[in-house]
């Protein structure tokens, strides 16, 4: 491998710093990156093989001007289709026609647009698309990439030729590329994306950054379909087609397994595909924050409307997947949801089920989440024994003082951007304020602070959490007793979900549990 430049390396960090900022001392990452759960977009869920230097390009201009870079939306990833094959030195080259400029162009591009570049191969003989895949040929595909200034790699699992079946067999597979990677010097985010073939939750945290723990995601909230044929997390064909709901409930039981730097990965967003209601992608997009998946956008952004901007621009629901404890939500409770009438059917995927959820934030913070799956607006309510759930049951005798104090419930949907604020943003003609000093003290269910915008380049989430910034924290909308319980009315297929704060102060950062 040639001697890196200081030059190459002064570049690399100063792309890497908004991807990397704020991140708590001592947290792990096999190769330093990723974490917190990574954000970006990428065009298949929109677009599939429809790729072009153009798109790429003018979705990473769009990306910037509608503020989301400055969320913290960084990578820009071109997945399958781009290849025309190998050189005939058995070199991976791009499809001249769609690229004209080159890879390495490009790049170079979304890196001036302070953006990261990623690509796309698979652990196979082919890609899903048939196109050349790295099987066998890790070490010269990866140090392309990195010659490519490739900063992200989703890599697939299509064409295995047979090497599945077997936890060390998948690992082994998949570790080559990691190794290879690695090998480069380039630091490059390593998103794995097998399906949940062999559970990598249980092995992929030394060698990944991500995993896909499930087939694909598809714009439904929940309806079930014969090629997701699985609804739990053991599942010998994971498939594709798989609704909002049916990845969430296998990803329940297995969320704990993830850690900084290596995350259980859901798939993509399909906020904005236009397959769900409004109330539908809300609760897409906050179980897949709550649960650190990576955040990557799946829609057309350069077509993207008023409601879909709001969502993907709320700050105080990607300060929870961005949380520096890195803690996924646990499910506590799980319940069939209310038959619409005496004579609708209940069954798992036409009558739903609610569920309630929690997991604790930096600073003694909790974020807890109600969410109903059912056919009809629906009263849910925990106690603090449910948000709690884990002190509780420690099996010792010790009280647990957070059942003893008072919490301020900020509701983290209740400031969200506005359709008239969001569509003056995507016409172009509107500038918001970002990074107010105001903070969660000045924030109440009365409040007429606007709904502002964040840069997260300028101030990570963990020092704007820490510095109470009023953006992060939604709105203050009640209070929890000692031993009290929340209740709220959830809409059909719709999500609450509230920031915890105790009036005592933080308890501090305890140890995680055993993955």
């Amino acid at each position: 491998m040639a001697r890196l430049s200081f030059t190459w390396l002064a570049t690399t960090a100063a792309l890497l710093l908004p991807a990397l900022r704020g991140h708590a001392a001592g947290t792990s990452s096999y190769n330093g990156l990723a974490l917190t759960p990574a954000m970006g977009w990428d065009n298949w869920n929109a677009f599939g093989c429809k790729v072009s230097e153009e798109l790429i390009l003018t979705t990473a201009q769009k990306i910037v001007e509608l503020g989301l870079r400055d969320l913290g939306y960084y990578y820009i990833i071109l997945d399958d289709c781009w290849s025309s094959g190998r050189t005939s030195n058995g070199t991976l080259q791009a499809n001249s026609t769609k690229f004209p400029d080159g890879i390495p162009a490009v790049a170079e591009k979304i890196h001036g647009m302070g953006l990261g570049w990623g690509m796309y191969s698979s652990a196979g003989k082919y890609t899903c698309a048939q196109y050349a895949a790295s099987l066998g040929v890790e070490k010269q595909d990866a140090q392309t990439f990195a010659d490519w200034g490739v900063d992200y790699l989703k890599y697939d699992n299509c064409y295995n030729e047979g090497q599945e079946g077997t936890a060390l067999v998948t690992y082994n597979r998949y570790k080559a590329m990691s190794d290879a990677l690695n090998a480069t010097g380039r630091p490059i985010l390593y998103s794995m994306c097998n399906w949940g073939q062999d559970s990598p939750w249980d092995w992929a945290q030394t060698i990944a950054n991500s995993w896909r723990m499930s087939g694909d995601v598809y714009d439904s909230f929940d309806r079930p379909d014969s090629r997701c044929p699985c609804d739990t997390y053991e599942c010998s064909l994971p498939g594709f087609h798989c609704s909002v709901m049916n990845i969430l409930n296998k990803a329940a039981p297995i969320l704990n397994k993830a850690q900084p730097g290596a995350w259980n990965d859901l798939d993509m967003l399909e906020v904005g595909n236009s397959g769900m209601t409004d109330d539908e992608y809300k609760t897409h997009f906050s179980m897949w924050a709550l649960a650190k998946s990576p955040l990557i956008m799946g829609t057309d952004v350069t077509m993207m409307i008023a409601e879909t901007l709001s969502i993907y621009s709320n700050p105080a629901i990607i300060a929870i997947n961005q949380d520096p404890l890195g803690v996924p939500v646990t499910r506590v409770w799980q319940s069939p949801a209310q038959p619409q009438n005496e004579t609708y059917s209940v069954d798992a995927y036409t009558a739903g089920e609610t569920s309630f959820w929690t997991g604790e934030l930096m600073n003694g913070d909790y974020v807890v989440a109600f969410v109903n799956g059912g056919p009809k607006a629906t009263t849910l309510t925990a106690t603090m024994n449910d948000v709690f759930i884990d002190l509780v049951t420690t099996g010792s005798n010790a009280p647990v003082p957070q059942l003893q104090q008072t919490y301020d419930v900020y509701d983290l949907w209740a400031n969200r951007m506005s359709n008239t604020t969001a569509q003056a943003i995507i016409n172009g003609n509107f500038t918001m304020e970002t990074n107010s000093t105001n903070t969660t003290s000045e924030a109440s269910a009365n409040s007429t602070l606007p709904m502002q915008t964040y840069n997260a380049t300028q101030l990570s989430y963990a020092d704007g959490l820490n510095a109470n910034n009023a953006a992060l924290f939604g709105i203050k909308v009640k209070t929890m007793a000692p031993m009290g319980t929340l209740s709220t009315t959830v809409p059909s297929h719709g999500v609450a979900v509230y920031r915890l704060r105790s009036q005592g102060g933080g308890s501090g950062m305890r140890k995680r549990d055993e993955l």
